[in-house]
C-alpha cells in the first residue's frame, strides 16, 4: 500500500472499570498501531505499556470515586502517528502534585509498590499529556511512526 493511500482510522472503546479489561485495551490499541506504516515492534510495545498504565490508573480512579460509568478509550491511527486518549470520570487530580518518589533506578524505589505509571507514560510515549479536573481525567499519548521520528 503506498503512503498516499494509507487509510487513517479511529477505534473507540468503552470498558467497565475492571482490571480484566486492560488486556483488551492493550490488544486493540496494539493491533491498530501495527496497521500503521513504519511502526516498529518496539514502539508498539512501548505504546502498549503506556496505554496499560493509563487504563489501569483510569480504572483505579473510577473505583476510588465510586463511579459506575465506563472508561473511554480512543485510538486514532494516521500515517505518521498513533494517538490514544483515555478518559475516566473519577475525581481528577493535579499531576503537578504527585508525590515525589526516588528515581526508578534507585534501590530506595523498591519500597514503593506503585507510582511509576505517569513516569512510564512520559518515558515511553513521544508525547504525553494529562488533563484533569473535577469531572475526570483525560490522558493523551502519542507515538510517532519511524518515518515521523526521523524527520523531527
Amino acid at each position: 500500500m503506498s503512503e498516499a493511500t494509507f487509510p487513517t482510522g479511529r477505534v473507540e472503546l468503552e470498558i467497565p472499570a475492571r482490571t480484566e479489561f486492560v488486556s483488551l485495551v492493550r490488544l486493540v490499541v496494539a493491533s491498530a498501531a501495527e496497521i500503521g506504516p513504519d511502526m516498529s515492534v518496539d514502539r508498539v510495545e512501548d505504546l502498549r505499556v503506556a496505554v496499560s498504565e493509563a487504563t489501569t490508573n483510569a480504572i483505579e480512579a473510577h473505583n476510588e470515586s465510586g463511579s459506575n460509568e465506563r472508561v473511554g478509550v480512543q485510538c486514532a491511527v494516521s500515517e505518521d502517528e498513533v494517538v490514544v486518549m483515555i478518559h475516566d470520570q473519577g475525581h481528577g487530580f493535579d499531576p503537578a502534585n504527585l508525590e515525589a518518589l526516588p528515581a526508578p533506578e534507585s534501590p530506595e524505589r523498591l519500597r514503593y509498590e506503585s507510582g511509576l505509571g505517569v513516569f512510564l507514560m512520559q518515558a515511553l510515549a513521544d508525547e504525553s499529556e494529562i488533563m484533569s479536573g473535577p469531572t475526570g481525567t483525560d490522558v493523551r499519548l502519542v507515538v510517532y511512526s519511524s518515518k515521523r521520528a526521523s524527520t523531527d
